[in-house]
């Protein structure tokens, strides 16, 4: 990815997450929480992450964030008062930020520069006996090649497939209880 357009995506999430804090309408802020998730989606494409950027734009930028919107739409809120900032938030919170960026700092000087190592093909060829012979996943691993969103279906509709299930039933119950909530009642 070129330098200027890490730069770009980079102030776009960056300033897309300091206007959720700032606006004080909540549809204004999930209109900035979608600005920061598709530029977070740009930077991981920009890092050769496609599925993990796809992923972003199709789960979180789409349907999380249009369900957030209709909630927010449901509660029907009211304006708040404007009110004079207080001094000790005000002042926790630079300190936090401070804190923050002191840590980052330490942690980024200790970091090694080093680039991922090569796949080993004998341990992937061995790896591909796990899955059935002839699929797809078998034969890109046999191939030498590491099957990344095959990998993570298959492992997510196996071995998760009971807790996936679970979270989509709390996700349809916490929608329909806002529903609920959120309807006027005629006396």
């Amino acid at each position: 990815m070129p330098s200027f357009l890490f730069w770009l995506f980079a102030v776009l999430m960056l300033a897309g997450g300091v206007a959720v804090v700032a606006f004080r309408n909540p549809v204004s802020s999930a209109m900035s929480v979608v600005a920061s998730f598709v530029g977070l989606a740009a930077l991981f494409v920009g890092l050769s992450a496609f599925f993990v950027g796809i992923i972003q734009i199709l789960v979180y930028t789409g349907a999380v964030m249009v369900l957030f919107l209709f909630i927010i739409m449901l509660l029907d809120l009211k304006d708040e008062q404007k009110r004079a900032p207080k001094l000790a938030p005000v002042a926790a919170g630079f300190a936090l930020v401070i804190a923050f960026v002191i840590q980052l700092v330490g942690v980024l000087a200790k970091m090694p520069a080093t680039t991922a190592p090569k796949l080993d093909q004998a341990a992937l060829a061995s790896a591909a006996g796990g899955f059935n012979e002839g699929g797809k996943i078998a034969t890109a691993l046999t191939a030498g090649r590491l099957p990344d969103v095959q990998l993570i279906g298959h492992t997510l509709f196996t071995q998760y497939n009971l807790p996936l299930q679970i979270l989509g039933v709390l996700l349809l119950v916490a929608t329909v209880g806002v529903v609920v909530l959120s309807k006027k009642h005629a006396d």
